[in-house]
């Protein structure tokens, strides 16, 4: 059995319940990779000292070359493949070759030689105690021919590598996924930044024009002092928006391979395209299809039924075959060849605490995987309407977000009329820009949500590594 299922299905429940988390808590948490590795990358690259574009099609490139995670999976692919030419080694023909040569003492009356016995076979002086110096060289060879249980296991084995490659293409959509969204909240921090400078603009007109009608006895102190406060007040928001942008383009550095202090440029702006309505079975046929997560749990259940099996097969017999041919003489002298050819049938008499111990850890194992794979297909079917669900009210909030803006700007466009004309003070144009400013934040919040949950749902789908331009509309 294999974890790494298991492995890849707990890191996108993490990183499903850290984008669901707000925004700003998302920004201001420094992220460990030991924790989640989708959060680190292996840099093995230095700085430039020029400012480096990057275009979320080069984010996730870069992600899917250097991100630890997909590293580490990638790694877990290959011990699996090793593990299975483990599991074939037995049934292949294994062949050696030895050689020897050394001088040997024998003791003959140890053997069983007693002095009247060697005189009678051979008249002459033989001495008790023979010394030769004996040379040989042979070839062997051996190789099992029918063992049931093996030839299961190594069944077994090979869906076990199934099931790791499945992980790795796992991996590799739950990278998009984690470095898409990072791409998006940088892209949003970049938004804020953009409309705190353009308001702080409008602030420095409105303050600029209140001191000079103060010192023309227009207008009362009052006004004066209300635009300087409004003013360093959306000075404040600037510096913040700012540092959240910093730290945003570092995580993005951190999850794509770069170093911290790479300077960066996001060259993409906020995608805004409509999502093509798909019902919740056309999704779940898709997403049996397609998700590389269910289709690993299912070669882990294939690999659990194989291991039993050769847990069962254990009791069969076993044939195999074993021989050898070499030399052997007294060095320097005459040398004979020899050979030997031996086939063997095995067969478990009574081991009933090994063979009933091997059945019931497979048993259990392959329970343990039919009720992960079953408890999948459930997660799935929620997954899938909780982002259809998402879609569809982030969609609606991006409309009602773009109509609060026009609004807003016309609202604040009408009362700095009023103001500069002197019919009203500045009070109605400071809530005019609170409402401005709140719209625009919606907007940037519902805009990233929205492209955030489509990426989530064809992350659900099985297909985010490979049609996430078609989902964000690009």
């Amino acid at each position: 059995m294999t974890v790494l299922g298991g492995v890849a299905g707990a890191a996108f429940l993490a990183l499903t319940a850290l984008f669901a988390a707000s925004l700003g808590a998302a920004q201001n948490q420094n992220q460990s990779s030991a924790q989640n590795p989708y959060f680190g990358s292996v840099t093995t690259t230095a700085a430039r000292p020029d400012v480096m574009p990057i275009s979320l099609d080069d984010a996730i490139r870069m992600a899917l070359e250097k991100n630890l995670a997909l590293t580490l999976t990638q790694q877990d692919e290959g011990i699996a493949h090793a593990q299975k030419l483990e599991a074939l080694a037995p049934m292949l023909p294994t062949v050696t070759g030895e050689a020897s040569t050394g001088v040997h003492q024998y003791n003959l009356a140890a053997q069983g030689f007693r002095p009247g016995l060697v005189h009678s076979l051979s008249p002459g002086a033989i001495p008790m105690v023979v010394v030769v110096d004996v040379t040989s060289a042979q070839a062997n060879y051996s190789q099992t021919l029918f063992d049931a249980s093996q030839i299961a296991s190594y069944r077994s084995a090979r869906a076990n590598e199934e099931a790791a490659r499945f992980d790795t293409q796992s991996s590799r959509g739950l990278v998009v996924l984690a470095v898409g969204t990072t791409y998006l909240q940088a892209v949003a921090a970049a938004s804020r930044v953009e409309y705190a400078r353009a308001l702080l603009r409008t602030d420095e007109v409105l303050l600029n024009q209140a001191v000079e009608q103060h010192k023309a006895g227009v207008v009362a102190n009052l006004d004066e002092l209300r635009a300087r406060v409004i003013y360093q007040s959306q000075q404040q928001t600037v510096i913040a928006a700012e540092n959240s942008f910093e730290k945003a383009k570092i995580a993005l550095n951190r999850e794509i391979g770069l170093p911290a202090e790479q300077k960066i440029a996001l060259s993409d702006a906020a995608p805004y395209q409509d999502l093509a309505t798909i019902t919740v079975e056309e999704a779940q046929q898709q997403a049996y299809r397609s998700r590389q997560d269910y289709l690993s749990m299912q070669s882990q259940v294939k690999a659990a039924q194989l291991h039993r099996n050769a847990a069962r097969y254990e009791r069969l017999p076993t044939l195999s075959f074993g021989g050898n041919y070499g030399v052997t003489g007294i060095t320097g002298g005459l040398y004979h060849g020899t050979f030997a050819a031996v086939g063997s049938l095995n067969l478990p008499l009574f081991e009933e605490g090994k063979l009933r111990g091997d059945r019931a850890v497979a048993e259990a194992q392959l329970g343990s995987a039919m009720s992960q794979l079953a408890d999948m297909r459930s997660k799935i079917d929620a997954q899938l309407r909780d982002s259809l669900l998402d879609v569809q009210s982030s969609q609606d909030l991006v409309r009602v977000a773009q109509s609060n803006i026009g609004l807003a700007t016309k609202t604040l466009e009408q009362v700095t009329d009023r103001y500069q004309a002197g019919i009203d003070d500045n009070l109605p144009v400071v809530e005019a820009q609170s409402t401005l400013a709140n719209a625009q934040s919606q907007l940037v919040d519902s805009l990233y949500r929205y492209n955030q949950a489509k990426l989530g749902l064809a992350r659900n789908l099985g297909i985010v590594d490979t049609q996430y331009k078609v989902y964000l509309g690009r």
